[in-house]
């Protein structure tokens, strides 16, 4: 599924990009990158997205196109020790007797070996003239990738651990949950993905503030269309509500982004309950040239795993990742390319994600 719509989307960039500039002036800012969390199954929630970069008038509608692309290892220290100690003997498919292994472990354990990728259609309509509408629409597939072998060259180039990775076959799919609060199994086993749930929501931006700051509020609920589906709804609503605080200088401009999440809670792949989750990021964009702007953030949620799933910290923990992006505006398209890598709590969060995107921009962005 999300194959096919990756080539349009290439060809798309490449349509729009041919277009005729826009009269680009001394340049303009994008504001934060797009990027939703792209923790493994995290993805079935609610997540509040940085404010939208586009400037509509009323009565106009603007698009933009996100693929994302994960990876993920993470396992409890128990697993990487004993994954690590079966690496002199070569690579293996994880079967019956590993799976044994890992429940005769001490304490709670598990491991989650796979990658994603994400596809999300976003509509926005201005209605009025400080309020403005958005329709989420999403899609995901799971593999087992094509990134191990960089990831473990990477490891190995700059002397880092193997967590354990030798031992297991690359590319495939493999989560283990031996928890005190879930006991949850699947070896390399396919899943082709499919659609997710939709998202609506509401922009207002009508803040009388001083010159070069700005304030949007936003709300926004995650729609179950189709009840409860295996790793692609998590069959409950959400609820969530965000504020964006932007000041843009003459080449820099900074932003805080301030989240609030109700979320309904899922049975998959282990239960959690209903919940507040807090989200903030914060961001520093530089505009390198007229039509070329570089973004740096920090994204910073507290778990979604409670203590009635686990006591191990490592998924209790909060969730910190760090993103880099290059965007350029080519007539009415804005591409952009971004990085993100987690940090502190290793094991909560990808261990690297891609997020490629373009928005159709009727307006040029307002300085």
């Amino acid at each position: 599924m999300i194959k096919p719509l990756v080539i349009l989307f290439v060809a798309q960039a490449a349509v729009l990009g041919c277009s005729p500039a826009m009269g680009a002036e001394a340049g303009e800012f994008y504001e934060l990158l797009r990027a939703r969390d792209q923790t493994p199954f995290g993805f079935l929630r609610l997540d509040m997205r940085p404010a939208y970069a586009g400037s509509l008038e009323k009565g106009e509608t603007a698009f933009e196109v996100e693929v994302g692309y994960q990876n993920t290892w993470a396992s409890s220290p128990n697993v990487e020790k004993y994954l690590t100690s079966l690496e002199s003997q070569g690579r293996r498919a994880l079967g019956a007797a590993e799976l044994q292994a890992i429940r005769d472990l001490p304490g709670e354990n598990y491991l989650v070996d796979l990658e994603s990728a994400t596809l999300d259609i976003i509509v926005h309509y201005k209605f009025a003239e400080h309020w403005t509408g958005y329709l989420i629409a999403s899609g995901v597939s799971y593999q087992g990738g094509f990134l191990d072998s960089t990831i473990e060259s990477f490891h190995d180039a700059f002397g880092f651990s193997s967590f354990g990775r030798p031992a297991v076959r690359k590319n495939q799919i493999n989560y283990i949950y031996d928890l005190k609060g879930a006991q949850l199994a699947s070896l390399d086993a396919p899943s082709d993905g499919g659609v997710l749930d939709p998202t609506l929501g509401v922009r207002y931006a009508g803040w009388g503030l001083p010159d070069r700051w700005a304030l949007s509020l936003e709300a926004a609920v995650k729609v179950p269309v189709d009840g409860t589906r295996q790793m692609l709804s998590t069959g409950h609503y959400d609820y969530g509500l965000q504020a964006s605080l932007q000041r843009h200088g003459d080449r820099h401009a900074v932003y805080v982004d301030v989240a609030a999440v109700y979320y309904g809670g899922t049975d998959f792949p282990a239960r959690q309950d209903a919940q507040v989750i807090p989200t903030l990021i914060v961001g520093y964009e530089y505009r390198l040239t007229p039509t070329t702007n570089i973004n740096l953030q920090a994204y910073a949620s507290t778990s979604a795993d409670s203590k009635r799933l686990t006591d191990l910290d490592e998924l209790t923990g909060n969730k910190y990742q760090y993103s880099l992006g290059i965007r350029h505006r080519r007539g009415r398209a804005l591409l952009t390319f971004g990085v993100t890598e987690n940090v502190q709590n290793l094991n909560n969060t990808p261990d690297i994600g891609f997020q490629l995107g373009i928005a159709y921009l009727p307006l040029r962005s307002q300085t």
